[in-house]
């Protein structure tokens, strides 16, 4: 038999060598389970010897309904009288289109959202320290629901702009109810107040929608400035569209999702700029609605285009 190999020999039970992986191995056993036990009572110290902890921060949605709580309770007051005035006006009409242009106040929308744009609509607002009021789609809830945490804590009011985005028109009444009435639930799961302004996507609706919005006590706002500024037709056409159109009472669309909306973000701080010049207040809807309700017989637009 040839010699072995020095590099080839194996280690009895007692050489050296298998003594020294024997040590490590113990040595690693002792650290896992020292470790395992630090880890034991980390848990114990951060729970408090339960299954929960009150110590533990709370989960974003908890923080954002306790955000929403603290902005609502410091507004019920103005929120109160606002929900008077919406009453008011549906005593004799279930829309609205503007104001009665008796006061010099113009309400900036905004639909679609909530969205990735969303937040730079938000900073810019809060710069220029412009309230507007906000139509959501409810399944964009479920991404961006942040946003309309920040939207209402800054002040602003949010609307219901049904769940899917559909042409309600063409829905039956029960798909209707549910598309209005779906939104409203996300809504008030982040802990807002149900929603008492909706507008319709697409413009679309009937005397269907009336009734949904009827039972739900619901304002349909429409709008009297459409500045088209979901096409994207560039920064200085939206400004353009926006203050031709403008004047007491108006109600002036504009969009932060189903889209790009770096134009829309670029055009708001001269839209805001020269509506001011102009000595118009930017209010939000409901404020409109207390401070310079619609006139009575007001007429549905023949033409809707937008939302």
């Amino acid at each position: 038999m040839p010699a072995r190999s020095p590099f080839m020999q194996s280690d009895s039970p007692r050489s050296p060598s298998a003594q020294r992986r024997r040590q490590i191995q113990r040595r690693r056993a002792t650290a896992l389970a020292a470790l395992g036990l630090l880890v034991l009572v980390v848990s114990i110290i951060v729970d408090g010897g339960s299954g929960t902890s009150r110590r533990t921060p709370p989960s974003p949605r908890a923080a954002e309904r306790q955000r929403i709580h603290i902005a609502v309770s410091a507004a019920r007051h103005r929120l109160a009288i606002e929900d008077r005035a919406i009453d008011h006006v549906l005593s004799y009409t279930p829309f609205v289109t503007s104001g009665g242009g008796r006061k010099r106040e113009v309400a900036l929308t905004f639909d679609d959202g909530p969205g990735p744009y969303t937040p730079q609509v938000l900073k810019t607002l809060h710069k220029v320290h412009a309230p507007a009021t906000f139509f959501e789609v409810g399944f964009m809830e479920r991404w961006f629901h942040a946003s309309t945490t920040q939207a209402i804590a800054d002040g602003n009011v949010v609307g219901d702009h049904t769940e899917g985005h559909p042409k309600l028109g063409l829905l039956p009444r029960p798909q209707q109810r549910d598309q209005i009435v779906s939104q409203a639930e996300w809504l008030h799961k982040l802990g807002a107040p149900r929603p008492r302004l909706f507008r319709p996507p697409f413009g679309s609706f009937d005397a269907r929608t009336f009734r949904v919005l009827r039972h739900n006590r619901m304002l349909m706002v429409l709008w009297s400035v459409d500045t088209n500024d979901y096409r994207q037709p560039g920064v200085k056409v939206i400004v353009r569209r926006a203050l031709q159109g403008a004047k007491p009472g108006g109600i002036i669309l504009l969009h932060d999702g189903g889209g790009a909306r770096s134009q829309t973000i670029a055009a708001l701080p001269e839209i805001v700029k020269k509506l001011r010049e102009r000595h118009l207040k930017l209010v939000t809807v409901p404020q409109l609605m207390l401070d310079d309700p619609p006139p009575r017989g007001q007429p549905l637009p023949h033409y809707l285009s937008g939302g």
